[in-house]
């Protein structure tokens, strides 16, 4: 390996060492999206290892970096795995689908149809009646887990496409028999990661 790199250093240079360069960035940033995620979840275990070996990457790549000032590719490279990484861990933190979230839904008009839509795809709902600046309305609530986002407002758009709708993250929920039926799913796996949380 050493032998091929002596006598091909412009191939090592300009094309494999970025190459490299660029891998280990993309691997080292997308530790890092992951661990901020990870530290606003408290999963303080897996962030601290996370954090571990994305600094140890990023230490290996500027030791790299350092060594080839000279070479303008590194710092392509460089730069390219920084933007790469980054969407490469929004895409996996979106992917794992951790935590549970709120939908809350306000309409002026009949919600019949979308509560009854909703209570038949097994999401659990609290209506209530509201009152606001254009008079009476629904005030829809909804938990569910975060991959199932989409569906619900797949349905929202069916029935009162011009509803106001906002989300938001939900830190803890109870598992007690009034829990969602859908939210199962989401406890079952997020169970899994337990043993990594802090303590409560």
């Amino acid at each position: 390996m050493f032998d091929w790199i002596e006598t091909h250093p412009a191939v090592f240079g300009w094309a494999i060492l970025p190459l490299m360069i660029y891998l280990a960035r993309v691997c080292d940033v997308t530790l890092g999206t992951s661990r901020t995620f990870f530290v606003s979840r408290g999963y303080k275990k897996l962030a601290a290892a996370a954090g571990f070996w994305e600094v140890l990457i990023w230490l290996v790549v500027i030791g790299q970096i350092m060594k080839n000032l000279t070479n303008p590719m590194c710092y392509i490279a460089y730069a390219a795995g920084y933007s790469t990484g980054v969407f490469v861990g929004i895409t996996l933190i979106d992917k794992l689908s951790l935590g549970v979230m709120l939908v809350r839904i306000l309409t002026h008009e009949n919600a019949d149809a979308l509560t009854e839509s909703l209570k038949a795809r097994k999401y659990g709902i609290t209506c209530v009646d509201g009152m606001g600046a254009f008079g009476p309305m629904k005030i829809i609530f909804t938990i569910v887990p975060r991959r199932a986002v989409g569906d619900v407002l797949a349905i929202l758009k069916t029935h009162n496409p011009k509803a106001f709708y906002s989300i938001e993250e939900v830190s803890d929920v109870s598992k007690d028999k009034l829990a969602p039926y859908k939210l199962s799913d989401a406890f079952s796996f997020v169970n899994t990661l337990n043993p990594f949380r802090k303590d409560k």
